[in-house]
């Protein structure tokens, strides 16, 4: 009896936590539904997305999306700007009380302060609402009048999104993968070490536990400092309420040895389910099931400049952060009651400003090329996509320079010690595959040279400067994320 109910257990936990998250959708619909018809008939919202792993820059890109949009004066591609019809712009508390409201505020005295910097990077879910005042259009403008359209943007850490790869897998699967990977980075070598000829199916010891859960967490900051992306569970680097919880004390262990009830093995399994049931699911419910538009922020130029690996560990992490999504159109009835799909997802370069703009076409090339399964996916089942290549706020400026008779494209700032300081990274191939087969072929390093990469600090405001903040294409990506619902 006892090896039956070992091979069966861990489907019928599995169908256990199907059956929840079908009842908990049920009655998330039901919920809903008062609300989205009601919605439906008053002023539109538009929920954006802002995904991107830690360090793409999402706090920058929301804080300098909406500055600009409060004053628009560098906003021309935006279409409803460029046409006179936004008369205002105003920020209102967020709709949902129970989340904490984006400090949009002490972001932007950061960036525009007398000694610029960067703000904090995200470490808990924030929203905040934009409302757009509006002109109408076309032949009945003048007996419909203005109307209101709401702009809802979510923030969350870059940490958590990566626990979206982690949907619909089991411990043993998730093991599997993570050892494979680490067997082949220096940053795992701890804990490697600390599991050869451990017993998993041996009796669960809560300390050995704790220790494993510690060392596999220092692998994971390691790794993320050596420019990898695939560092699962996420909580685990920034664990918010959840540090010290059982949730929390687990670590991928060798497969194939499924333990008698409370072996280490055993109780990993059980909590890496609780993790999934308890932390991703209602993470990806509460947050990522109501998103209308999508903006997916990628650091591509950091991970050209850790290396071909690190490349490929991001193409592979943001297809299966991707999959989770659920792109595609809805129509009138099911957007009437209150169901959501993204319909519009953009896939965007950051930091485009640490290249010359003659460099800009190839990078958007490359964020294609690494986004296409997650594109192609999202082509599929009908939502518009899009590749661009931009940075929030700019903060460097392009110049020119002859060397042995020829002319050098680089780029000037502000760097971390307050100093000047001219830039060439290197240049980018324009055909993607140059960089993608090198990264899929597992080479340690690119064959013909290193790209750089440097930090430049934010420009400080010159007198008499526009309004807004200085940016690369980001009116562009405002236009292609809600410009038609404006």
């Amino acid at each position: 009896m006892c090896p039956a109910r070992t091979y069966l257990e861990p489907r019928i936990q599995g169908a256990v936590l199907g059956i929840t998250e079908i009842a908990d959708n049920v009655w998330r619909g039901i919920e809903d539904l008062g609300a989205g018809v009601s919605g439906a008939f008053s002023d539109p919202v538009i929920r954006l997305g802002v995904t991107g792993l830690s360090g793409a820059g999402k706090t920058v890109f929301i804080t300098s999306l909406v500055a600009n949009l409060l004053d628009r004066a560098r906003m021309s591609g935006l279409r409803a700007e460029a046409e006179g019809r936004i008369l205002a712009a105003y920020l209102q508390p967020q709709p949902d009380d129970t989340v904490p409201r984006f400090d949009f505020e002490t972001h932007l005295a950061a960036l525009t302060g007398p000694d610029p910097r960067w703000p904090e990077s995200t470490r808990a879910v924030s929203e905040l609402r934009l409302s757009l005042r509006l002109r109408g259009s076309g032949l009945i403008a003048g007996l419909r009048g203005p109307r209101s359209v709401h702009l809802d943007i979510v923030d969350y850490p870059g940490e958590w999104l990566l626990d979206l790869g982690l949907m619909g897998r089991d411990y043993d699967e998730w093991s599997a993968e993570v050892l494979k990977r680490m067997g082949e980075r220096e940053q795992a070598r701890d804990y490697l070490a600390a599991i050869e000829g451990l017993d998993p199916a041996a009796p669960l010891d809560e300390p050995l536990a704790i220790s494993l859960a510690e060392k596999f967490t220092d692998y994971l900051q390691q790794a993320r400092k050596a420019g990898y992306s695939d560092l699962t569970p996420g909580r685990f680097l920034l664990p918010g309420e959840l540090a010290g919880s059982p949730v929390l004390t687990f670590a991928p262990l060798p497969g194939g040895v499924a333990g008698a009830r409370g072996s280490l093995a055993r109780e990993f399994a059980r909590r890496f389910a609780a993790y999934q049931s308890k932390v991703v699911r209602p993470f990806f419910r509460d947050h990522f099931a109501r998103i209308d538009r999508q903006i997916v922020l990628v650091d591509v130029l950091g991970a050209i400049h850790a290396g071909p690996r690190a490349v490929e560990d991001l193409r592979r992490t943001m297809a299966d952060i991707m999959a989770a999504f659920r792109p595609g159109r809805v129509g009138w009835l099911t957007g009437l009651l209150g169901v959501r799909r993204i319909d519009r997802i953009l896939f965007a370069a950051t930091k485009a400003d640490h290249l010359h703009h003659s460099q800009h076409a190839a990078l958007t090339r490359i964020m294609a090329a690494l986004m296409r399964e997650a594109k192609d996916r999202a082509d599929f089942a009908g939502a518009q996509t899009a590749a661009m290549a931009i940075a929030s706020v700019r903060a460097t400026v392009e110049e020119v320079l002859r060397h042995d008779g020829q002319e050098l494209a680089l780029v000037r700032g502000r760097t971390e010690d307050g100093r000047e300081a001219a830039f060439h990274p290197g240049d980018l191939p324009d055909n993607p595959a140059a960089i993608l087969s090198a990264a899929k072929g597992g080479q340690t390093r690119w064959l013909d040279g290193d790209y750089g990469m440097m930090r430049f600090l934010p420009i400080p405001p010159g007198a008499g400067a526009v309004g807004g903040l200085p940016h690369v294409r980001l009116d562009r990506a405002a236009e292609f994320l809600i410009g038609d619902r404006l």
